[in-house]
């Protein structure tokens, strides 16, 4: 199995995919309930899809990697993004910033490298 596509609520449609097309992801469907997006690195794909309500503290957060994290972070800022932490290295070895879309989801975007997948307290198969 691999991991390809993750939908996240959105409250507003516009507003969302005004959001996620400035982060510069390639919208790559468009309808009145539903949006999809590829990253601009890899194969993945993610969506946003119309709700009513937000769901309430939901507690997921959606990770999106960049090599160039703090740059990235920078660029958007001079477009008007608003984050809620700034790059930071965190005690697991990976770099994070975070920012919320339109409607509240979490977003970290953040850098990691060869820990993303072989930290060094990797469990051994």
């Amino acid at each position: 199995m691999n991991l390809n596509q993750v939908t996240l609520p959105a409250l507003d449609m516009a507003a969302s995919v005004a959001f996620y097309r400035g982060m510069g992801f390639r919208q790559i469907v468009d309808a009145p309930h539903y949006a999809r997006f590829e990253c601009p690195e890899g194969g993945a794909t993610f969506s946003v899809h119309r709700v009513d309500e937000a769901p309430v503290n939901p507690g997921v957060v959606i990770y999106f990697e960049s090599d160039r994290l703090d740059a990235l972070v920078e660029e958007l800022q001079r477009e008007g993004f608003a984050f809620a932490q700034l790059p930071r290295d965190e005690r697991w070895l990976w770099r994070e910033a975070r920012i919320c879309d339109p409607t509240g989801n979490t977003i970290c975007l953040y850098h990691a490298g060869e820990n993303r997948r072989n930290p060094p307290w990797r469990v051994s198969s």
